[in-house]
């Protein structure tokens, strides 16, 4: 992949970045882990200036989140509600839990997604959960644009600094990227069989 991803950039340039990094938000198997270490060895090079490479990077990342962040405002917290009491029982979710988790957006959604645009598998999927809680767009372009900036500044200096082992950067993020989606998994399976636990508990 990563070999495919240089010749992306050494075709398309500047425009091949911007296109990988609102791909990237869409299609995680194409990660960020790959894409900006590589820009960052094309300007290593001297073919790509590795400022305006931050910021491309930067633009293309907070655009890739847009989609799922209007999608989440198209659902919104009252339809979710409506359909978590009518079909979530299988899923034990019920609609108290929706606004329970939208109630915790709400409070620490703007840090959720200022550090959450730096976790590797977590990376877009916060911008569903900020649609649906309505958050501001301008407040959500804000903390987006701040951590993706962060997150691209780190991997393409990585990749800037490694040159031509610009590979290893993804070597020792993505086992981190597994372990968090393997964190993810365990935590939903003990929700659902604690909310079954307690479903249950109330029924006897």
């Amino acid at each position: 992949m990563a070999e495919w991803v240089q010749n992306v950039m050494d075709t398309l340039g500047y425009a091949g970045i911007l296109l990988l990094m609102i791909v990237e938000n869409l299609f995680p198997p194409l990660p960020s882990e790959v894409i900006l270490p590589s820009a960052g060895f094309a300007a290593s090079r001297g073919s790509l200036n590795v400022v305006i490479v931050v910021i491309v990077a930067t633009i293309g990342s907070v655009v890739g989140t847009l989609p799922l962040y209007y999608i989440g405002r198209a659902f919104g917290e009252e339809k979710l509600v409506a359909w978590a009491d009518k079909h979530g029982k299988w899923l034990t979710l019920r609609g108290k839990d929706i606004r329970r988790a939208d109630d915790w957006f709400d409070k620490h959604g703007p840090k959720a997604v200022l550090f959450g645009r730096m976790i590797p598998g977590i990376r877009s999927l916060l911008s569903l959960p900020a649609g649906i809680s309505e958050m501001p767009i301008f407040t959500f372009l804000i903390y987006s644009t701040i951590g993706s900036a962060l997150w691209a500044s780190s991997l393409v200096a990585a990749g800037y600094i490694l040159g031509e082992n610009f590979d290893q950067v993804e070597h020792y993020i993505s086992p981190v990227s597994r372990v968090i989606l393997v964190l993810l998994v365990i935590g939903a399976a003990v929700w659902f069989v604690r909310r079954k636990q307690a479903q249950k508990a109330e029924t006897t």
